[in-house]
Protein backbone atom coordinates (compact mmCIF):
# COMPACT_ATOMS: atom_id res chain seq x y z
CA UNK A 1 0.00 0.00 0.00
CA UNK A 2 1.13 3.57 -0.69
CA UNK A 3 0.03 5.78 2.18
CA UNK A 4 1.20 9.24 3.15
CA UNK A 5 1.65 9.00 6.94
CA UNK A 6 4.13 7.06 9.02
CA UNK A 7 3.29 3.41 9.67
CA UNK A 8 2.23 4.23 13.22
CA UNK A 9 -0.90 5.98 11.87
CA UNK A 10 -2.12 2.67 10.49
CA UNK A 11 -1.32 0.57 13.54
CA UNK A 12 -2.92 0.08 16.94
CA UNK A 13 -0.90 2.75 18.78
CA UNK A 14 -3.14 5.78 18.08
CA UNK A 15 -6.31 3.93 19.11
CA UNK A 16 -4.91 2.14 22.17
CA UNK A 17 -6.43 4.66 24.60
CA UNK A 18 -9.86 4.87 22.96
CA UNK A 19 -12.66 5.47 25.45
CA UNK A 20 -15.28 3.65 23.39
CA UNK A 21 -13.56 0.33 24.05
CA UNK A 22 -14.35 0.85 27.74
CA UNK A 23 -18.08 1.03 26.92
CA UNK A 24 -18.53 -2.16 24.92
CA UNK A 25 -16.43 -5.23 24.30
CA UNK A 26 -15.51 -5.66 20.69
CA UNK A 27 -16.29 -9.17 19.47
CA UNK A 28 -13.39 -11.33 18.41
CA UNK A 29 -12.39 -10.53 14.87
CA UNK A 30 -14.10 -12.67 12.29
CA UNK A 31 -12.47 -14.99 9.84
CA UNK A 32 -10.27 -13.68 7.06
CA UNK A 33 -11.00 -14.28 3.40
CA UNK A 34 -9.65 -17.67 2.40
CA UNK A 35 -9.56 -19.35 -0.98
CA UNK A 36 -11.69 -18.17 -3.88
CA UNK A 37 -14.94 -16.43 -2.97
CA UNK A 38 -17.50 -14.92 -5.34
CA UNK A 39 -20.08 -12.19 -4.82
CA UNK A 40 -22.21 -9.84 -6.87
CA UNK A 41 -20.76 -6.77 -5.12
CA UNK A 42 -17.47 -6.45 -3.25
CA UNK A 43 -17.13 -3.71 -0.63
CA UNK A 44 -13.71 -2.65 0.64
CA UNK A 45 -13.92 -1.09 4.12
CA UNK A 46 -15.79 -2.13 7.26
CA UNK A 47 -16.79 1.29 8.59
CA UNK A 48 -19.96 3.37 8.36
CA UNK A 49 -19.86 3.71 4.57
CA UNK A 50 -19.02 0.13 3.70
CA UNK A 51 -21.40 -1.41 6.21
CA UNK A 52 -24.24 0.93 5.26
CA UNK A 53 -23.69 0.01 1.61
CA UNK A 54 -23.66 -3.70 2.43
CA UNK A 55 -26.73 -3.44 4.63
CA UNK A 56 -28.76 -1.58 2.03
CA UNK A 57 -27.64 -3.90 -0.76
CA UNK A 58 -28.52 -7.07 1.14
CA UNK A 59 -31.60 -5.86 3.02
CA UNK A 60 -33.29 -3.67 0.43
CA UNK A 61 -32.15 -5.19 -2.85
CA UNK A 62 -31.37 -8.83 -2.06
CA UNK A 63 -27.86 -8.48 -3.47
CA UNK A 64 -25.11 -10.97 -2.66
CA UNK A 65 -22.48 -8.70 -1.09
CA UNK A 66 -19.16 -9.36 0.63
CA UNK A 67 -17.21 -6.85 2.74
CA UNK A 68 -13.43 -6.92 3.14
CA UNK A 69 -12.01 -5.15 6.21
CA UNK A 70 -8.25 -4.90 6.64
CA UNK A 71 -8.38 -4.94 10.46
CA UNK A 72 -11.54 -5.35 12.52
CA UNK A 73 -14.98 -3.82 12.06
CA UNK A 74 -14.94 -0.18 13.15
CA UNK A 75 -11.17 -0.20 13.66
CA UNK A 76 -10.72 2.99 11.63
CA UNK A 77 -12.44 6.33 12.03
CA UNK A 78 -15.90 4.78 12.41
CA UNK A 79 -15.04 3.19 15.74
CA UNK A 80 -12.94 5.99 17.20
CA UNK A 81 -14.55 9.34 16.27
CA UNK A 82 -16.20 11.80 18.64
CA UNK A 83 -19.72 10.49 18.05
CA UNK A 84 -21.12 13.71 16.58
CA UNK A 85 -24.00 12.70 14.31
CA UNK A 86 -24.26 16.24 13.01
CA UNK A 87 -25.03 18.07 9.82
CA UNK A 88 -22.01 18.66 7.62
CA UNK A 89 -19.64 16.85 5.33
CA UNK A 90 -18.39 19.73 3.19
CA UNK A 91 -15.85 22.40 4.07
CA UNK A 92 -16.72 24.57 1.08
CA UNK A 93 -18.80 27.58 2.11
CA UNK A 94 -22.39 28.01 0.96
CA UNK A 95 -21.23 30.83 -1.31
CA UNK A 96 -18.68 28.52 -2.93
CA UNK A 97 -21.27 25.80 -3.39
CA UNK A 98 -23.72 28.22 -5.00
CA UNK A 99 -21.03 29.43 -7.40
CA UNK A 100 -20.24 25.86 -8.42
CA UNK A 101 -23.63 24.17 -8.31
CA UNK A 102 -26.19 26.97 -8.27
CA UNK A 103 -28.84 27.75 -5.68
CA UNK A 104 -30.67 24.49 -6.40
CA UNK A 105 -27.45 22.54 -5.94
CA UNK A 106 -27.06 24.05 -2.47
CA UNK A 107 -30.70 23.35 -1.63
CA UNK A 108 -30.28 19.74 -2.80
CA UNK A 109 -27.17 19.42 -0.62
CA UNK A 110 -29.05 20.76 2.40
CA UNK A 111 -31.83 18.24 1.81
CA UNK A 112 -29.21 15.49 1.62
CA UNK A 113 -27.78 16.49 4.99
CA UNK A 114 -31.23 16.36 6.58
CA UNK A 115 -31.76 12.97 4.93
CA UNK A 116 -28.49 11.72 6.43
CA UNK A 117 -29.70 12.54 9.95
CA UNK A 118 -33.03 10.85 9.31
CA UNK A 119 -31.27 7.80 7.88
CA UNK A 120 -29.06 7.19 10.91
CA UNK A 121 -32.00 7.73 13.28
CA UNK A 122 -34.01 5.18 11.31
CA UNK A 123 -31.16 2.65 11.29
CA UNK A 124 -30.81 2.93 15.06
CA UNK A 125 -34.54 2.45 15.53
CA UNK A 126 -35.17 -0.26 12.93
CA UNK A 127 -32.26 -2.43 13.96
CA UNK A 128 -32.57 -1.82 17.70
CA UNK A 129 -29.06 -0.40 17.99
CA UNK A 130 -28.45 0.92 21.50
CA UNK A 131 -25.86 3.63 20.94
CA UNK A 132 -26.24 5.90 23.99
CA UNK A 133 -27.81 8.69 21.94
CA UNK A 134 -28.31 12.12 23.46
CA UNK A 135 -28.22 15.80 22.44
CA UNK A 136 -31.38 15.29 20.43
CA UNK A 137 -31.82 19.05 20.37
CA UNK A 138 -28.96 19.29 17.89
CA UNK A 139 -25.68 21.09 18.37
CA UNK A 140 -24.36 24.37 19.71
CA UNK A 141 -21.81 26.55 17.93
CA UNK A 142 -19.93 28.74 20.42
CA UNK A 143 -18.17 31.93 19.35
CA UNK A 144 -14.59 32.19 20.61
CA UNK A 145 -14.36 35.89 19.67
CA UNK A 146 -16.82 38.78 19.74
CA UNK A 147 -16.61 39.22 15.97
CA UNK A 148 -17.47 35.55 15.50
CA UNK A 149 -20.63 36.11 17.52
CA UNK A 150 -21.53 38.95 15.16
CA UNK A 151 -21.20 36.49 12.28
CA UNK A 152 -23.30 33.85 14.06
CA UNK A 153 -26.12 36.35 14.60
CA UNK A 154 -26.16 36.98 10.85
CA UNK A 155 -25.89 33.29 10.01
CA UNK A 156 -28.75 32.14 12.26
CA UNK A 157 -31.71 33.26 10.09
CA UNK A 158 -29.98 32.04 6.92
CA UNK A 159 -29.42 28.59 8.44
CA UNK A 160 -33.02 28.55 9.62
CA UNK A 161 -34.32 29.24 6.12
CA UNK A 162 -31.94 26.80 4.44
CA UNK A 163 -32.85 23.90 6.70
CA UNK A 164 -36.40 24.79 7.68
CA UNK A 165 -35.65 24.98 11.42
CA UNK A 166 -35.56 27.58 14.17
CA UNK A 167 -31.98 28.51 15.02
CA UNK A 168 -31.68 30.03 18.47
CA UNK A 169 -29.25 32.85 19.19
CA UNK A 170 -27.77 32.67 22.71
CA UNK A 171 -26.07 35.84 23.85
CA UNK A 172 -23.03 35.83 26.10
CA UNK A 173 -24.96 36.81 29.22
CA UNK A 174 -27.37 33.91 28.61
CA UNK A 175 -24.76 31.14 28.34
CA UNK A 176 -24.45 30.35 32.05
CA UNK A 177 -28.20 29.94 32.48
CA UNK A 178 -28.17 27.36 29.69
CA UNK A 179 -25.20 25.45 31.10
CA UNK A 180 -22.85 26.64 28.35
CA UNK A 181 -20.41 28.76 30.34
CA UNK A 182 -16.75 29.19 29.49
CA UNK A 183 -14.33 32.11 29.77
CA UNK A 184 -13.59 32.09 26.03
CA UNK A 185 -17.19 31.96 24.85
CA UNK A 186 -18.83 35.13 23.51
CA UNK A 187 -22.22 33.63 22.74
CA UNK A 188 -23.60 30.79 20.67
CA UNK A 189 -26.30 29.55 18.34
CA UNK A 190 -28.27 26.34 18.73
CA UNK A 191 -28.88 24.42 15.51
CA UNK A 192 -31.60 21.81 16.14
CA UNK A 193 -30.54 19.00 13.80
CA UNK A 194 -28.48 15.92 14.62
CA UNK A 195 -27.61 14.13 17.84
CA UNK A 196 -24.71 12.49 19.64
CA UNK A 197 -24.00 8.78 19.99
CA UNK A 198 -21.44 6.12 20.86
CA UNK A 199 -19.85 5.45 17.45
CA UNK A 200 -18.44 2.05 18.35
CA UNK A 201 -21.84 0.78 19.49
CA UNK A 202 -23.33 2.19 16.30
CA UNK A 203 -20.83 0.54 13.95
CA UNK A 204 -21.10 -2.80 15.76
CA UNK A 205 -24.87 -2.53 15.44
CA UNK A 206 -24.50 -1.86 11.72
CA UNK A 207 -22.38 -4.96 11.15
CA UNK A 208 -24.87 -7.09 13.06
CA UNK A 209 -27.70 -5.73 10.92
CA UNK A 210 -25.72 -6.29 7.71
CA UNK A 211 -24.94 -9.88 8.66
CA UNK A 212 -28.57 -10.52 9.61
CA UNK A 213 -29.55 -9.25 6.16
CA UNK A 214 -27.20 -11.75 4.50
CA UNK A 215 -24.02 -9.75 3.89
CA UNK A 216 -20.77 -11.68 4.29
CA UNK A 217 -18.09 -9.90 6.31
CA UNK A 218 -14.42 -10.83 6.18
CA UNK A 219 -12.11 -9.19 8.71
CA UNK A 220 -8.31 -9.25 8.77
CA UNK A 221 -8.51 -9.17 4.97
CA UNK A 222 -6.45 -6.29 3.64
CA UNK A 223 -6.73 -5.90 -0.12
CA UNK A 224 -3.27 -5.88 -1.65
CA UNK A 225 -4.23 -5.66 -5.32
CA UNK A 226 -7.32 -5.03 -7.45
CA UNK A 227 -7.32 -6.78 -10.81
CA UNK A 228 -9.72 -6.22 -13.68
CA UNK A 229 -11.30 -9.49 -14.85
CA UNK A 230 -13.51 -9.03 -17.89
CA UNK A 231 -16.28 -6.72 -16.77
CA UNK A 232 -15.66 -7.58 -13.11
CA UNK A 233 -12.92 -7.48 -10.49
CA UNK A 234 -10.62 -9.73 -8.49
CA UNK A 235 -9.60 -8.46 -5.06
CA UNK A 236 -6.42 -10.12 -3.82
CA UNK A 237 -5.85 -10.63 -0.09
CA UNK A 238 -3.11 -12.52 1.74
CA UNK A 239 -4.97 -15.84 1.79
CA UNK A 240 -7.63 -15.55 -0.84
CA UNK A 241 -9.35 -13.81 -3.70
CA UNK A 242 -12.77 -12.21 -3.95
CA UNK A 243 -14.27 -12.21 -7.45
CA UNK A 244 -17.10 -9.72 -7.92
CA UNK A 245 -19.05 -8.15 -10.76
CA UNK A 246 -19.19 -4.78 -9.01
CA UNK A 247 -16.92 -2.90 -6.62
CA UNK A 248 -17.45 -0.32 -3.87
CA UNK A 249 -14.46 1.40 -2.24
CA UNK A 250 -15.20 2.77 1.24
CA UNK A 251 -11.86 3.34 2.95
CA UNK A 252 -11.98 7.15 3.44
CA UNK A 253 -8.94 8.45 5.38
CA UNK A 254 -7.38 4.98 5.47
CA UNK A 255 -7.23 4.69 1.69
CA UNK A 256 -4.10 3.93 -0.32
CA UNK A 257 -2.73 5.80 -3.33
CA UNK A 258 -2.48 2.58 -5.35
CA UNK A 259 -5.76 0.83 -4.49
CA UNK A 260 -6.68 1.70 -7.13
CA UNK A 261 -4.29 4.07 -8.92
CA UNK A 262 -7.22 6.45 -9.57
CA UNK A 263 -7.22 7.30 -5.85
CA UNK A 264 -3.69 8.74 -6.02
CA UNK A 265 -3.71 12.19 -4.36
CA UNK A 266 -7.51 12.48 -4.64
CA UNK A 267 -7.88 12.36 -0.84
CA UNK A 268 -6.02 13.93 2.06
CA UNK A 269 -6.12 12.28 5.49
CA UNK A 270 -5.95 14.67 8.46
CA UNK A 271 -5.50 13.80 12.10
CA UNK A 272 -8.18 14.35 14.71
CA UNK A 273 -7.69 13.53 18.38
CA UNK A 274 -9.95 13.13 21.39
CA UNK A 275 -9.63 12.93 25.14
CA UNK A 276 -12.26 11.91 27.70
CA UNK A 277 -12.31 12.78 31.40
CA UNK A 278 -13.18 10.57 34.30
CA UNK A 279 -16.80 11.04 35.52
CA UNK A 280 -17.33 14.57 36.82
CA UNK A 281 -19.08 15.29 40.10
CA UNK A 282 -22.04 17.65 40.33
CA UNK A 283 -19.82 20.12 42.17
CA UNK A 284 -17.19 20.02 39.42
CA UNK A 285 -19.82 20.55 36.74
CA UNK A 286 -21.29 23.46 38.67
CA UNK A 287 -17.84 25.01 39.18
CA UNK A 288 -17.20 25.11 35.44
CA UNK A 289 -20.76 26.01 34.47
CA UNK A 290 -20.95 23.59 31.54
CA UNK A 291 -23.86 21.29 32.37
CA UNK A 292 -25.52 21.05 28.95
CA UNK A 293 -25.57 17.65 27.29
CA UNK A 294 -25.59 19.16 23.80
CA UNK A 295 -22.75 18.49 21.44
CA UNK A 296 -20.83 21.66 20.68
CA UNK A 297 -17.97 23.08 18.67
CA UNK A 298 -16.27 26.44 18.50
CA UNK A 299 -15.80 28.89 15.64
CA UNK A 300 -12.05 28.39 15.25
CA UNK A 301 -10.79 27.27 11.86
CA UNK A 302 -8.83 24.68 13.87
CA UNK A 303 -11.96 23.84 15.75
CA UNK A 304 -12.52 22.09 19.06
CA UNK A 305 -15.54 19.84 19.55
CA UNK A 306 -16.87 18.72 22.91
CA UNK A 307 -19.83 17.30 24.82
CA UNK A 308 -20.84 16.17 28.27
CA UNK A 309 -21.96 12.58 27.95
CA UNK A 310 -24.90 11.00 29.85
CA UNK A 311 -22.52 9.35 32.33
CA UNK A 312 -21.03 12.81 33.10
CA UNK A 313 -17.72 12.16 31.40
CA UNK A 314 -16.61 15.02 29.17
CA UNK A 315 -15.36 14.43 25.64
CA UNK A 316 -13.06 17.02 24.05
CA UNK A 317 -11.58 16.79 20.56
CA UNK A 318 -9.55 18.84 18.12
CA UNK A 319 -7.83 18.74 14.74
CA UNK A 320 -4.10 19.07 14.21
CA UNK A 321 -0.79 17.36 13.75
CA UNK A 322 0.97 16.55 10.49
CA UNK A 323 3.12 13.66 11.71
CA UNK A 324 1.97 10.34 13.12
CA UNK A 325 4.99 8.98 14.93
CA UNK A 326 4.61 7.84 18.56
CA UNK A 327 6.44 11.01 19.64
CA UNK A 328 4.12 13.20 17.58
CA UNK A 329 1.14 11.39 19.08
CA UNK A 330 2.41 12.16 22.58
CA UNK A 331 2.95 15.82 21.63
CA UNK A 332 -0.61 15.99 20.31
CA UNK A 333 -1.83 14.70 23.67
CA UNK A 334 -0.02 17.54 25.43
CA UNK A 335 -1.51 20.09 23.06
CA UNK A 336 -5.08 18.92 23.43
CA UNK A 337 -4.73 18.76 27.22
CA UNK A 338 -3.47 22.36 27.24
CA UNK A 339 -6.39 23.53 25.13
CA UNK A 340 -8.86 21.63 27.31
CA UNK A 341 -7.54 23.31 30.47
CA UNK A 342 -7.60 26.75 28.83
CA UNK A 343 -11.19 26.44 27.66
CA UNK A 344 -12.48 24.70 30.81
CA UNK A 345 -10.18 25.98 33.58
CA UNK A 346 -12.27 24.67 36.47
CA UNK A 347 -11.41 21.17 35.23
CA UNK A 348 -7.66 21.77 35.00
CA UNK A 349 -7.09 19.19 37.72
CA UNK A 350 -9.49 16.60 36.33
CA UNK A 351 -7.88 13.44 35.01
CA UNK A 352 -8.29 12.53 31.35
CA UNK A 353 -7.49 8.80 31.28
CA UNK A 354 -8.53 8.33 27.65
CA UNK A 355 -6.75 9.79 24.63
CA UNK A 356 -6.63 8.60 21.05
CA UNK A 357 -6.39 9.83 17.47
CA UNK A 358 -7.40 8.84 13.97
CA UNK A 359 -7.69 10.05 10.40
CA UNK A 360 -10.52 12.04 8.89
CA UNK A 361 -10.52 12.68 5.15
CA UNK A 362 -10.56 15.81 3.00
CA UNK A 363 -10.96 16.32 -0.73
CA UNK A 364 -9.47 19.14 -2.76
CA UNK A 365 -13.02 20.10 -3.78
CA UNK A 366 -13.88 20.42 -0.05
CA UNK A 367 -16.97 18.30 -0.71
CA UNK A 368 -17.73 14.59 -0.18
CA UNK A 369 -17.55 12.27 -3.15
CA UNK A 370 -19.89 9.46 -4.14
CA UNK A 371 -19.42 8.28 -7.69
CA UNK A 372 -17.48 6.27 -10.25
CA UNK A 373 -13.87 5.21 -9.82
CA UNK A 374 -12.59 6.89 -12.96
CA UNK A 375 -13.55 4.97 -16.08
CA UNK A 376 -13.86 1.60 -14.36
CA UNK A 377 -17.26 0.04 -15.10
CA UNK A 378 -19.50 -0.87 -12.18
CA UNK A 379 -17.06 0.54 -9.62
CA UNK A 380 -17.74 3.39 -7.20
CA UNK A 381 -16.12 5.14 -4.25
CA UNK A 382 -17.51 7.11 -1.32
CA UNK A 383 -15.29 9.24 0.91
CA UNK A 384 -14.17 12.70 2.15
CA UNK A 385 -16.68 13.65 4.84
CA UNK A 386 -14.43 16.34 6.35
CA UNK A 387 -14.85 15.08 9.90
CA UNK A 388 -18.61 14.53 9.71
CA UNK A 389 -18.73 10.89 8.72
CA UNK A 390 -21.24 9.52 11.24
CA UNK A 391 -24.15 10.86 9.23
CA UNK A 392 -22.60 11.51 5.85
CA UNK A 393 -20.66 8.24 5.70
CA UNK A 394 -23.82 6.30 6.48
CA UNK A 395 -25.73 8.26 3.85
CA UNK A 396 -22.96 7.75 1.28
CA UNK A 397 -23.25 4.02 1.87
CA UNK A 398 -26.96 4.12 1.04
CA UNK A 399 -26.19 6.11 -2.13
CA UNK A 400 -23.47 3.65 -3.15
CA UNK A 401 -25.89 0.77 -2.77
CA UNK A 402 -28.28 2.67 -5.00
CA UNK A 403 -25.58 3.24 -7.64
CA UNK A 404 -24.73 -0.46 -7.62
CA UNK A 405 -28.38 -1.32 -8.29
CA UNK A 406 -29.13 1.54 -10.67
CA UNK A 407 -31.58 3.11 -8.25
CA UNK A 408 -29.84 6.23 -6.92
CA UNK A 409 -29.35 9.82 -7.92
CA UNK A 410 -26.41 11.43 -6.19
CA UNK A 411 -26.67 15.12 -5.21
CA UNK A 412 -24.57 17.30 -7.50
CA UNK A 413 -22.37 18.49 -4.64
CA UNK A 414 -21.38 14.89 -3.90
CA UNK A 415 -21.14 13.74 -7.53
CA UNK A 416 -18.39 16.15 -8.61
CA UNK A 417 -15.21 14.08 -9.20
CA UNK A 418 -12.46 15.13 -6.77
CA UNK A 419 -9.39 16.81 -8.19
CA UNK A 420 -5.93 15.68 -7.23
CA UNK A 421 -3.98 17.51 -4.54
CA UNK A 422 -0.59 18.91 -5.55
CA UNK A 423 2.65 17.36 -4.26
CA UNK A 424 1.39 13.77 -4.48
CA UNK A 425 2.83 11.65 -1.66
CA UNK A 426 4.10 14.80 0.12
CA UNK A 427 0.71 16.52 0.11
CA UNK A 428 0.27 16.44 3.87
CA UNK A 429 2.71 19.36 3.83
CA UNK A 430 -0.30 21.36 2.69
CA UNK A 431 -1.79 20.74 6.13
CA UNK A 432 1.23 22.27 7.85
CA UNK A 433 0.80 25.44 5.80
CA UNK A 434 -2.96 25.51 6.34
CA UNK A 435 -2.66 24.92 10.09
CA UNK A 436 -0.17 27.74 10.42
CA UNK A 437 -2.43 30.14 8.54
CA UNK A 438 -5.56 29.02 10.39
CA UNK A 439 -3.77 29.40 13.71
CA UNK A 440 -2.98 33.03 12.90
CA UNK A 441 -6.60 33.63 11.88
CA UNK A 442 -7.92 32.03 15.07
CA UNK A 443 -5.74 34.25 17.24
CA UNK A 444 -6.88 37.45 15.54
CA UNK A 445 -9.13 39.79 17.51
Amino acid sequence: MRRIYEDNAYGDGPVAGCYWDATIERPARGAALSGVVRAEVAVIGGGFTGLSAALHLARDHGVDVAVLEANGIGWGASGRNGGFACIGGAKASDAELVSRFGAEGLAEWNRAQIASANLVASLLDRHKIEADTHSHGGEVVVAHRAKDMDALRKDAPVLGRNYGVDVEVIERDELAAQGLAGPQFHGAIRFPLGFALNPLKYVLGLVRAARDAGARIFEQSAVTRIEREGSGYVLHCANGQLHAKKLILATNGYSSDDLPEWMRARYLPAQSCVLVTRPLSDAEIAAQGWSSDQMAYDTRRLLHYFRLMPNRQFLFGMRGGVRATPAAHAALQSTIRRDFETMFPAWAGVETPYFWSGLVCLSRNLTPYVGPIGDWPNAWAGYAYHGNGVLMGSYAGELLAGLATGKATVPAVMAAPPKRFPFGPWRRGLLAMAYGWYGLQDRGS
